[in-house]
């Protein structure tokens, strides 16, 4: 059982933000019955929590490690102190837990601690392995000057597309400072995982603590800031939070996938303050860099040397996504293995057909008619106020392909539907964040992009 539960525990450490996972899910004993998985959380708070929010997560980690489908695997949320009493009494475990929670009161809830929440469990980064050339370099100098003591950078955004390194340089920002060893504190948030603690800390009744433990830190990584669009309170605590801490002489690095002036509903005073420093952009790789980053990982991560008719084949055809570049490398590095094969130049063509058609530009028309064919959708479907899953996932994939295919503005593209600029941004970070979860719903519209660039004869990035 415990072998199995931490298969699943890494697969959830994978899944979630760092802080969630030892927030939610460290927090409760956990036990594992066949296709069961049990959690006993140590109060009501953590047990209603966890039921809201985690039942189809615990599924997909547990699906793999129980040899199975995630329907087939059954999730229990019981709390620990219920449950002994339950067994005291003579009951069933599910019926003794039902009622006791009918009776008693909740209880009291989980400790929001810095400890806990804002550090990751390790820096999965470096600047060792980070790529600098002209299209990163003015943010690769500026975050290594925020490592440094003294340094005159205290306050840099950086905004890219997806796949180009943003998180890489704050993990590499992160473990730099740790390394040092000096008596340096570190804060890491996502924003969504922000918001995720803010809402915990306002259950908790525990709102002004949550803004000392984040106004005390020295550095503060904030990624994904453009989640904060239109969450007002959020915005509140953020802006009070990056106040204290510029005011103490603080540093800030904040990251996003849109520029701030393509960031709307967002309050300009917070805005102001990300921007207060050094501003700049990532934006993709030369030709040069795609085939450094391919032959250090090559030969760090698998110790291969690419031959050079392979790397030329790579870097010709994966133009943008460093992230996708990778992929492709990792892909054929195992089919060669699993093949036990040589790394040709056939085999690494035969891959790239699994990524890229021809590189072209294509336009909305038809984008649009692919989306509607891979979705079973109509076009009307995509234009109309339908919340209907498939129908809100449909536009969200026009809008991401769109952003990554087309020259046309966010506000041409909302234009087109009858939407806001800040519609299209949210539907596009939706995309980003499920594909990047590795979640179902991820994995699906993940498949379906690929399969509309292939069919569309599109390169996997935008030129």
């Amino acid at each position: 059982m415990q072998e199995q539960w931490s298969k699943i525990s890494d697969n959830l450490r994978k899944t979630l933000d760092s802080g969630i996972f030892k927030v939610w899910i460290l927090s409760s004993r956990p036990e594992v019955r066949e296709n069961v998985v049990c959690l006993f959380p140590p109060n009501a708070f953590v047990a209603d929590w966890l039921k809201k929010n985690m039942l189809a997560v615990l599924r997909e980690a547990a699906a793999p490690v129980l040899g199975c489908e995630p329907a087939s695997v059954a999730v229990r949320i019981e709390i620990a102190e219920q449950t002994q009493r339950s067994r005291k009494l003579g009951v069933s475990d599910s019926a003794g837990a039902a009622d006791i929670l009918r009776s008693r009161p909740a209880q009291v809830p989980l400790p929001i601690t810095a400890s806990m929440s804002f550090r990751p469990a390790r820096w999965r980064h470096s600047f060792e392995d980070f790529v600098v050339g002209a299209s990163n370099g003015v943010a690769a100098a500026a975050a290594q000057d925020v490592c440094r003591k003294g340094g005159s950078v205290h306050t840099l955004f950086v905004n890219s597309a997806s796949g180009l390194g943003k998180t890489h340089l704050v993990h590499a920002v992160g473990q730099a400072i740790t390394e040092k060893g000096a008596d340096v504190r570190v804060g890491y948030l996502t924003a969504e995982g922000f918001a995720t603690r803010f809402v915990g800390a306002l259950r908790c009744h525990a709102v002004q603590s949550f803004k000392e433990e984040l106004q005390e830190m020295d550095v503060l990584l904030l990624e994904d800031v453009h989640f904060f669009q239109g969450k007002e309170k959020m915005q509140e605590i953020a802006l009070t939070v990056i106040k204290s801490l510029q005011a103490r002489g603080g540093r800030l690095i904040s990251t996003s996938s849109f520029s701030p002036r393509e960031m709307q509903q967002m309050d300009s005073r917070l805005v102001s303050h990300f921007c207060s420093g050094i501003l700049t952009a990532m934006d993709n790789p030369s030709r040069d860099m795609r085939r450094t980053i391919l032959q250090r990982k090559a030969k760090q991560q698998y110790q291969v040397v690419l031959p050079e008719a392979v790397c030329e084949i790579l870097v010709d055809h994966l133009c943008s996504d460093v992230r996708q570049l990778e992929s492709c490398l990792d892909s054929l590095v195992f089919k060669a293995r699993l093949l036990n094969s040589a790394i040709s130049a056939d085999l690494a063509l035969e891959m790239i057909a699994q990524y890229i058609g021809v590189e072209k530009r294509t336009d909305m028309n038809a984008l649009i008619r692919l989306v509607c064919e891979s979705y079973g959708l109509s076009e009307g479907h995509l234009n109309s106020r339908s919340r209907r899953q498939e129908c809100v996932i449909g536009r969200n994939t026009v809008y991401y392909l769109a952003r990554k295919h087309t020259d046309l503005s966010l506000e041409q593209i909302g234009a087109l539907f009858n939407r806001k600029h800040s519609t299209v941004i949210k539907g596009i970070t939706s995309v980003e964040r499920e594909i990047s979860r590795d979640s179902t719903v991820g994995r699906q519209i993940a498949g379906t992009v690929r399969l509309i660039e292939r069919n569309a004869g599109l390169a996997a990035g935008k030129a």
